[in-house]
Order: C-alpha cells, then sequence, then structure tokens
C-alpha cells in the first residue's frame, strides 16, 4: 500500500495518484469493476464530477468496498465537481452529488470550468444558447464556502483555473481554494500556474498526466516521446512511469485513468521511480501543446469567452 500524500491548505491529505473515472461513452459496468480493481491495487484518490454521469457507479463501489471492510471512508480521498449548470446553487449541487454517491461529505469540492450554464445544461459539451454572458465568481465561491462550512466536503477548490483567474479569486475568498485541478504533463508543464499556486499553498492537480491516450480528444505524443522513452528505458520503467512521476516530483497529483488491472499496477509503479536532474532536464526540452483546449466553451455569440486566449487568459 503506497502511503504518498500531499498536505493540503484546508488541514487534510491527498494521496498523490488518483483514479480517474471519466469515459466517453460511459460504461457504468466497466466503471464499477475498475474501481474495485483499482482499490484492490492499492489506489484510494478517487476522481468524478456531476457531469461525467459516473457519481453513482463510483459511490456505489466505494460503499460495497466498505461495507466489506476492504477499505474505511476515512481512507478515501473522493473529488466531485460542480457542473456550469449548478453555478447559481452549489449547496443543492453538492447535496444532490452526495445522494448520487451515497456518501455524507466529499474530500474535496472543486469548480469544474469557470463558466457558467443555464440551468439544466447538463452536457459536457454545451450548445449555443446555454452559456450565460458571464460569471460571477464571488456568488459562486460564496455557495461553495457555504459547502464547506457546511461540513458537506471537507475542501474546495478550483478545476481548468488559470493563474490569473486564480488570483482575482484569492481577492475576495475567504476560504482560500485547496487544489486546482488541470491538464498538466510533460508537454504541457503548467510552469507558471505551479509557481503562482505554490506561493499561495494552493495544491495543483493534474489531469490527463499522460497526455490523454484512449481518450477521443487525447494524444499519444506523451508516452511516444522519445525523450520519455528514452528516460523510461534507462530506469528499466515504462514511458507512463515516467510521465506520472514527472507530476509527482513537482509536488502535484496525478489523476489517472484505465480500466485496466495490468495498467493500474503499471501506474502505481510510478510512485517507486526516481528521476534523476538529467532527466528534468531534459523534460523541461520539450515542446508544449495543451491537449485538452476547451474550445467548446469559446464563441463568438453567448460565450463570455470570444478565444482560447481570453479562456485561459493568455496561458495556452
Amino acid at each position: 500500500m503506497k502511503s504518498d500524500k500531499a498536505r493540503l491548505n484546508c488541514g487534510t491529505t491527498i494521496p498523490v495518484l488518483g483514479f480517474g473515472s471519466y469515459s466517453y461513452p460511459i460504461d457504468l459496468k466497466a466503471t464499477e469493476l475498475a474501481i474495485h480493481m483499482a482499490l484492490e491495487v492499492g489506489y484510494r484518490h478517487f476522481d468524478t464530477a456531476k457531469v461525467y454521469g459516473s457519481e453513482p457507479v463510483v459511490g456505489r463501489a466505494l460503499t460495497v468496498a466498505m461495507d466489506e471492510g476492504v477499505v474505511e471512508r476515512e481512507d478515501i480521498f473522493l473529488t466531485s465537481k460542480l457542473w456550469g449548470s449548478d453555478h447559481h446553487d452549489p449547496v443543492s449541487a453538492l447535496k444532490q452529488t452526495l445522494r448520487n454517491l451515497g456518501m455524507e461529505y466529499v474530500d474535496m469540492y472543486l469548480v469544474h470550468w469557470p463558466v457558467k450554464l443555464k440551468p439544466g445544461a447538463n452536457d459536457t459539451v454545451p450548445q449555443e444558447e446555454e452559456f450565460e454572458p458571464e460569471l460571477d465568481m464571488e456568488a459562486t465561491w460564496r455557495g461553495m464556502e457555504t459547502c464547506f462550512d457546511s461540513g458537506l466536503c471537507r475542501g474546495i477548490g478550483v478545476s481548468n483555473f488559470s493563474s490569473k483567474k486564480i488570483e482575482r479569486l484569492l481577492d475576495f475568498a475567504s476560504v482560500p481554494p485547496a487544489v486546482n485541478q488541470v491538464e498538466m504533463h510533460p508537454m504541457w508543464r503548467q510552469r507558471k500556474l505551479r509557481e503562482v499556486c505554490g506561493e499561495n499553498k494552493i495544491h495543483v492537480s493534474a489531469y490527463s498526466p499522460l497526455g490523454g491516450p484512449g481518450n477521443a480528444w487525447g494524444s499519444f505524443a506523451v508516452v511516444d516521446s522519445p525523450i520519455i522513452q528514452s528516460i523510461a528505458l534507462k530506469h528499466s520503467a515504462t514511458p507512463a512511469q515516467v510521465a506520472l512521476q514527472w507530476g509527482v516530483s513537482k509536488g502535484s497529483s496525478v489523476i489517472a485513468k484505465s480500466f485496466h488491472k495490468d495498467r493500474m499496477e503499471e501506474n502505481m509503479g510510478a510512485l517507486n521511480l526516481r528521476l534523476d536532474d538529467r532527466d528534468l532536464l531534459d523534460i523541461e526540452e520539450l515542446e508544449e501543446r495543451k491537449i485538452l483546449r476547451g474550445d467548446v466553451y469559446v464563441n463568438q455569440t453567448t460565450s463570455p469567452f470570444k478565444t482560447l486566449e481570453e479562456l485561459w487568459d493568455d496561458e495556452i
């Protein structure tokens, strides 16, 4: 059992290797079986979201494991996320998430994107008419703080927030975000964001830490990179292990998704790898390109973001 954890500014700890539950199209049975396998392999950090549609099966699999004495609730770190159509009422949204999960609390509740959608817009790809013209982040964050103060979650944070959006949030937050979950891997290293978050004791959690291979929007560029492959060869490791350990070496948690047991074990093995200074310098030389760019949240008519540069505040 790995106990590698990072401490969060809200006083809890987060296991540095997380298990992602997003799949498209969603396969509920496969997701549930994968959670059981992941627990067996040693995962204790599970990531879900309302919009993934996986909350009920994630909750059910964890509850079965707890009932069978495989794991205690205190040993699990469970994250879910506020979808864009629920910004008007985070408390009700989290209560619904908890009903979906069959849980009394989540360990972390994140604002999924800095985008507000009309109530009922529950698809990952919003229609043009579903955007709200602006996000009142102060009002949303007050709702998130109420979730935290009332014990519905042990921590609150954000996802897909640029450095500038983090700094703006810190201007008015009574409870600072504990986590910013963003795309991060050896070919999208997030140096500036990690500095800003580090200065403010905000933990950066990496989604797509392997570049999302196997997802419709993902890329094999990271695991197929000759530099990553040569580092793997040098350490008798795999490219995936190199990419995951790179994220962990930067102080981040990494959320890997595989529904295959051998891959889960391979990913867990990343925690035993140690990259040296030469490896880290070689990775710094890799050309960067963001893979999940958020194009669906940008349009010329109804979105507050007319360009990708506006969505990411030029950090793209």
